[in-house]
């Protein structure tokens, strides 16, 4: 399925070189011999990086490789600046990070409206001989030439900023959740990874509030060490406020399985077994109230202590328990 939805992007950036600083003596008619009015370059362009709400995607620069700033104009008589060269700006999704290609550092991370950092800055403008007057150099003759821009390859890469992360096997029921609870869209079918991509789907709530739900492809054993589509979109997690753990009631053990989506967390980034979590048992429909109150019992002996969590049992086909899912989300996101 083609996808608009671009995560990473590898780019090669250059920014703009200063201007040189220019060496010039006042002439006029009336001095012959004027002094040194040589103005200085101007700063060459910048590459910035603006935090942008209306975009969810790096398409914008899948296919735009070499970002290149202009360079500064060079100083003149007069003492006259060089004009700046242009900044290019780039306007990104919120929850881009920002970092060195080759070293993998992390420089910064876009997570405000409007908020602009300097990806790679231009080089500074040279000084004009003016500058190097004093009073044993009366007329210099030099000036300083402008500062090289800088080449450097950046790789962005798009966390996205959600309040709720849906995490679960592959056909877990995910993406019908979704679909059920919100406006989205997702493509849905009765085979593992059907979902290549994450979702994002706003949830409506009582009084006119909403919040956003994230469905991230499946995770399976041994996501951590690239199985599957593997790490890939584990890091979307990372910025979710609270975290819904789908097992379908047909799995061989919901416990284990539970178990063994919290330790692929766990080996990827420990830091996430701190958010809040809720366990959902998908596809309720399936069972009757006899079989569900049995594995309610089974469930409350089982996830006692360290491996405590509020569980709740739920149907996207008849939507039984949604409104009641929907008010325990609710609740963990607005729990101090």
């Amino acid at each position: 399925m083609e996808t608009n939805f671009v995560d990473y992007v590898r780019i090669c950036c250059r920014s703009g070189k200063g201007g040189a600083g220019s060496v010039h003596f006042h002439r006029d008619k009336l001095t012959a011999f004027g002094g040194p009015d040589g103005g200085n370059g101007g700063r060459g362009g910048h590459i910035i990086l603006r935090g942008n709400k209306q975009f969810w995607t790096l398409i914008h620069l899948k296919y735009r490789k070499h970002i290149i700033a202009e360079g500064g104009i060079n100083g003149s008589s007069g003492n006259s600046t060089g004009k700046q060269g242009e900044d290019d700006i780039l306007d990104v999704p919120l929850g881009t990070v920002a970092r060195d290609a080759e070293t993998g550092e992390i420089h910064f991370e876009i997570t405000e409206e409007g908020q602009e950092v300097i990806l790679v800055p231009g080089g500074r403008g040279g000084l004009g001989n003016a500058n190097f007057k004093n009073s044993t150099l009366q007329s210099p003759q030099f000036a300083q030439p402008g500062e090289a821009g800088k080449t450097e390859w950046k790789v962005l890469e798009l966390k996205v900023l959600a309040d709720v992360g849906l995490v679960g096997f592959p056909n877990a029921g995910k993406s019908t959740l979704l679909s059920v609870i919100s406006a989205a869209k997702p493509e849905i079918a009765n085979y593992p990874f059907t979902t290549l991509v994450p979702n994002l789907g706003i949830v409506p709530y009582r009084d006119y509030k909403s919040f956003v739900v994230a469905d991230i492809p499946g995770i399976i054993e041994g996501a951590h060490e690239g199985k599957g589509l593997g790490l890939r979109f584990l890091r979307h997690i990372e910025r979710n406020s609270s975290l819904l753990f789908l097992v379908s009631c047909d799995s061989k053990d919901i416990v284990d399985e539970y178990k063994i989506l919290l330790n692929e967390l766990k080996k990827f980034n420990p830091e996430l077994l701190d958010k809040k979590r809720i366990l959902a048992i998908s596809k309720a429909d399936m069972m009757d109230d006899e079989l569900e109150e049995e594995m309610r019992k089974d469930l409350n002996k089982r996830l006692k202590g360290k491996n405590k969590v509020t569980f709740i049992f739920f149907s996207s086909a008849s939507q039984k328990n949604i409104q009641q899912l929907k008010d325990l989300l609710w609740q963990q996101l607005n729990d101090n």
